[in-house]
């Protein structure tokens, strides 16, 4: 009879620390929201290299998506669609020279990862402004503050 009590307290336990940790993360995540984060990297000798910006926005995945593809269409024809793939939050744009692609990542019910990415060519200008001005945009139509975190 004591053994079941203490499976249910190890359980009871496990599930309160659990939830306490992912509590611990969503603030963590909410207090750097709305700061783009940005990587680049160049290759060596020459070669190709990658761009990369991310912005946690206190949104629903599914409506950071939407707006991402809406405000690419809406910029037709400078900027065309690639891809689209609403199961997983994806989109891949380009403006004729530069191609990046754009995910959503759900980090709770109303907070969002958003990643910008593209490649680099050394033949051609940076896509940094093409990464960022994409997150920018789609903060804007959501109206969340979104600032380029140049440290």
């Amino acid at each position: 009879m004591r053994i079941p009590r203490v499976k249910a307290f190890l359980t009871v336990t496990l599930l309160l620390t659990a939830l306490a940790a992912q509590a611990q993360w969503v603030a963590v995540a909410r207090a750097v929201s709305g700061r783009i984060q940005q990587m680049q990297q160049k290759g060596a000798n020459g070669q190709g290299g990658y761009d990369v910006a991310t912005v946690v926005i206190e949104a629903p995945a599914q409506k950071v998506y939407e707006t991402a593809v809406q405000r690419a269409t809406s910029h037709a024809p400078e900027i065309k669609l690639l891809e689209e793939n609403a199961r997983r939050r994806i989109v891949a744009f380009t403006n004729g020279v530069q191609t990046a692609s754009l995910q959503a990542n759900p980090l709770g019910d109303k907070l969002t990862q958003l990643v910008v990415a593209s490649t680099l060519d050394p033949s051609q200008p940076s896509a940094t402004s093409l990464v960022v001005k994409s997150i920018q945009n789609v903060c804007a139509e959501l109206k969340v503050e979104c600032t380029l975190q140049t440290e």
